[in-house]
């Protein structure tokens, strides 16, 4: 009896906290609405009033001598789905409204994405990389402007840019513009990887078959002195401690504080993978293991070449444009020095990202070798998605996290980063062109869009 109460108080301590961190969220999301003038799904109203306005009548002649007109609410009108509370909009099944739209936007710019803490500011470059452009309008990438969740579209190629589509005003466009910093999702896994070539062109690392079996942080558990080629094609053996399919496993809940997301590698090595073993070696894809890379090259590297390292990427050789940061882990100290795969960057600075890779491939510099050797020991995914229409799931194969062999495309150099909700970046290496896209909800057809635009051409 005393379990079960224990039990009980536990569930209503959960659900008490879970309901004020909800009403905290809607509140900052109304003042962003009233901010954004999105009067139609707000309006102000008179609060109860304080103090000397607490018991006046409103309206009335000493209710506006003390000024009790100053006290004001934000009340919303509008119909929000939160999926019991997931940080993000269900990628299958969902059919959000417009303002559900908007509140998950706010979520990814504004609210819990923008708020974790930053391991380190990377500055921008004091000269950012400027595009050329040679513009003409496609109307399939109009179409799906106005009707989807699309924020964005860029097609480079010949060295320009040659579509350049937003949301239009009526639609996203009025909060999302080309300085908006946008989640990156699963993007951050390629470009952790890329970070991991610089890392092994630097000599921090030896190649990318070299073992962990040098980190104690993970000497107790699985990963120890497997290979990084195996850790970033997803075939650690690690799949019964990540399976969506066991509900009951607790990596299967994104959205649970115990997520790995959300902790530092030192925290799960110390707990729930302690003496873990490897099974087998089948492809299993997992949030852990970018994040297991990047903070073994903080363990390599030092700190303060890390940095560097950084720096080296972002500012100096993709020259972005405005300032990023990778997040930390929630639970991180200042004394852990970790970091996730997660960033926020602006439409054009991820561009510039993916051109530097571009560029790197095409002028066979170090890290261009590292990307190449990323697609010869490639693997297969041996996972049946049923819907073979998305960035995610239509590739075959995947390597060093990357998607890899499009449909029709097999053997072609055609690397796609891809992230939750059509983050995607779908690069074209032997073509020189890239296809980029930001969105908010994966409802637009990507087929259409990116994956025929690269197939065939202009």
């Amino acid at each position: 009896m005393k379990k079960l109460l224990t039990i009980l108080l536990s569930f209503l301590f959960l659900a008490t906290a879970y309901a004020d961190e909800q009403e905290e969220l809607f509140s900052e999301f109304n003042k962003w609405l009233f901010q954004n003038e999105y009067n139609e799904f707000i309006k102000l109203e008179f609060a109860e009033g304080t103090g000397k306005c607490k018991g006046l009548k409103k309206f009335s002649q000493h209710w506006y001598y003390n000024e009790c007109d100053k006290f004001k609410k934000v009340v919303p009108n509008y119909k929000v789905k939160t999926y019991n509370g997931r940080s993000e909009i269900p990628e299958k099944g969902a059919n959000p409204n417009y303002e559900t739209l908007l509140y998950y936007y706010w979520n990814y710019t504004n609210g819990n994405w923008a708020k974790k803490a930053k391991y380190s500011v990377i500055k921008a470059s004091q000269s950012p990389y400027q595009f050329e452009f040679d513009l003409r309008e496609d109307k399939n990438v109009k179409k799906q402007m106005q009707k989807t969740a699309l924020l964005s579209y860029l097609l480079y190629e010949d060295g320009k840019i040659v579509i350049d589509e937003m949301s239009p005003k009526d639609k996203f466009g009025k909060v999302f513009t080309n300085e908006t910093k946008y989640h990156s999702q699963s993007v951050g896994k390629s470009i952790s990887s890329y970070i991991l070539g610089h890392a092994i062109c630097k000599g921090h690392i030896e190649s990318i078959d070299a073992k962990l079996n040098d980190w104690p942080l993970v000497k107790n558990s699985l990963y120890h002195n497997q290979k990084i080629i195996d850790l970033i094609n997803m075939k650690a053996g690690d799949e019964k401690y990540f399976s969506s399919k066991d509900k009951s496993n607790i990596f299967a809940n994104s959205n649970s504080k115990y997520s790995v997301t959300n902790r530092t590698i030192k925290s799960v090595m110390e707990n729930e993978l302690k003496n873990s073993k490897k099974t087998g070696n089948k492809w299993a894809y997992n949030n852990l293991l970018p994040h297991l890379i990047m903070n073994y090259i903080i363990f390599k590297a030092g700190n303060d070449e890390f940095l560097k390292l950084l720096e080296d990427v972002f500012t100096n050789k993709a020259k972005i444009e405005y300032d990023t940061s990778f997040a930390e882990p929630q639970t991180s100290t200042s004394e852990d020095k970790a970091t996730t795969s997660t960033l926020l960057l602006t439409r054009y600075d991820y561009l510039r990202i993916a051109k530097s890779m571009l560029d790197d491939w095409q002028n066979d510099t170090c890290e261009g070798k590292y990307l190449k050797s990323l697609y010869e020991r490639k693997t297969k995914k041996n996972y049946d998605y049923g819907d073979t229409k998305q960035a995610f799931t239509n590739p075959k194969s995947y390597g060093g996290f990357f998607h890899l062999e499009p449909s029709g495309m097999k053997k072609r150099h055609i690397f796609i980063m891809d992230g939750y909700g059509g983050q995607t970046f779908t690069i074209d290496f032997d073509k020189g062109r890239i296809v980029a896209t930001l969105a908010i909800h994966r409802d637009f057809n990507w087929m259409k869009i990116a994956h025929s635009v690269i197939k065939k051409g202009k």
